[in-house]
């Protein structure tokens, strides 16, 4: 998809709690272990009560995570070819 359908998302991290802005606001809880995992829990918006499972990294401030729409597992590396309930997202840091 274009860059454009994205420049006015944005994705707050305030330790453990996140906000995702976009066509709506959601809002929720990231609890990260080791390996660059993390677990993500909506709380507010259109993915409260659900539970995603992701990898990330950091490099040239960008942030790049991929993440497992399922939950069960966390995803092996950052490819999402052929695998329907992967999704990777970059943000820019402002």
């Amino acid at each position: 998809m274009p860059d454009s359908m994205f420049q006015k998302e944005s994705l707050v991290m305030n330790d453990s709690n996140y906000t995702f802005t976009a066509e709506s606001v959601d809002k929720g809880v990231v609890r990260y272990s080791g390996d660059n995992k993390m677990d993500v829990y909506g709380k507010d918006g259109v993915n409260a009560g659900k539970h995603f499972t992701a990898i990330y990294k950091i490099e040239n401030d960008e942030l790049t995570i991929c993440y497992n729409l399922a939950g069960d597992t966390p995803p092996e590396s950052f490819d999402t070819k052929n695998k329907q309930m992967y999704f990777l997202s970059v943000y820019k840091k402002k």
